[in-house]
């Protein structure tokens, strides 16, 4: 049990290190003394920072599927509500951050993903978590008749979470949640605000 605490402390300490520097500017030395873990004993944790840096990802999933636990699945409120709230929900967490660092994930994904085949599989393990997540909502407002049945509710999940990471992107930029609010009032009112007895969508 030991192992495991100090294992996951490590873990913690290092997201934190690693979402507000980069993973490659985030040095061993640097995640051993925020953890308060002897500099040795890094090793008996894990093979190197690579497989370390594998375990921050998993570590972002296991928290990713926990939101979307409590509030894209959340029952007794509408499948788009839940996608708006959930979207409210990482607006605030932004705010609170100051507007900085932006998405965990996101951010690994473009620094890691051309030099490191083991991040990039595990990065897109939490791509396909978030959008499967997305999809389930929009597969469920279809089925209540609040979308369209002609609607490809893969490729529409696809889009809306890379339009959100690419507004959390332009809020680091801008030091704004104006891109947030945008992207979220062009989905509602643009992509996701279709007539369901029209069963049409425009291509």
């Amino acid at each position: 049990m030991a192992k495991d605490t100090t294992r996951l402390a490590i873990i913690k300490e290092g997201a934190k290190l690693i979402h507000a520097r980069g993973y490659n500017n985030t040095g061993l030395s640097d995640i051993l003394k925020a953890a308060r873990v002897p500099k040795g004993s890094f090793y008996f944790y894990f093979k190197n920072k690579e497989d370390f840096g594998v375990a921050v990802v998993d570590y972002y999933i296991n928290l990713l599927q926990g939101i979307g636990q409590a509030f894209l699945n959340e029952q007794g409120i509408p499948p788009l509500e839940r996608l708006s709230r959930f979207m409210d929900i990482f607006q605030k967490h932004f705010e609170s951050m100051d507007l900085r660092c932006g998405c965990p994930i996101g951010n690994l994904s473009q620094e890691m993903s051309d030099h490191s085949e083991l991040f990039r599989e595990k990065i897109s393990e939490a791509y396909s978590l978030m959008t499967d997540a997305i999809e389930t909502c929009l597969k469920e407002a279809q089925s209540q008749g609040d979308l369209p049945s002609a609607m490809d509710t893969t490729k529409t999940a696809q889009f809306i979470f890379n339009s959100w990471e690419g507004a959390i992107i332009h809020m680091k930029l801008v030091k704004s949640v104006e891109p947030l609010k945008v992207c979220k009032h062009m989905m509602f009112e643009y992509i996701l605000k279709i007539s369901p007895r029209e069963n049409t969508i425009v291509r």
